[in-house]
């Protein structure tokens, strides 16, 4: 049987070759630097531990295109909770009725955001449609993340 360090090192492997996999979608960096350009206030909201959210962010360079980098773990909340999308929209100081919400989560990029007002965009970047027999229905349904500028114009 495998002992705990091997057990561990398995698992520590496994992070690794997850964190590797993960990658920017193609479109993003376009995308972000328009909505900045058009003076768009941008926050990003992910869920998880600090550590390797900082790392991904810094990996990605994703900070320096955000005015508020909202992390569960430093914030002390995270997606669905109402007070996590509450929290950044104060730290951009807009309305729900200024605020987009996309994400690829039914759950944590639609539902949550349209209970507090938010216009919900559902990013269906396999194109599978919505769950059969779901009645969730987001305020908009894009495909890639360039679906977003012509509705922003």
């Amino acid at each position: 049987p495998a002992d705990a360090a091997t057990a561990e090192e398995i698992a520590d492997r496994f992070t690794a070759c997850l964190d590797d996999a993960i990658g920017i979608l193609p479109d993003a960096f376009h995308v972000l630097d328009e909505l900045r350009r058009r003076g768009l206030r941008l926050a990003l909201i992910t869920n998880g531990a600090a550590a390797p959210q900082r790392a991904k962010i810094e990996r990605f360079d994703l900070g320096r295109r955000f005015d508020h980098v909202q992390i569960e773990e430093e914030a002390g909340v995270g997606k669905p909770e109402p007070a996590a999308y509450l929290r950044a929209m104060g730290k951009l100081q807009v309305t729900a009725a200024e605020t987009w919400m996309v994400g690829d989560n039914i759950e944590w990029e639609v539902v949550a955001p349209q209970r507090l007002g938010i216009f919900a965009v559902w990013a269906d970047l396999h194109g599978r449609g919505l769950p059969p027999g779901s009645d969730v229905r987001p305020d908009m349904i894009v495909r890639t993340l360039s679906d977003l500028l012509p509705a922003l114009a």
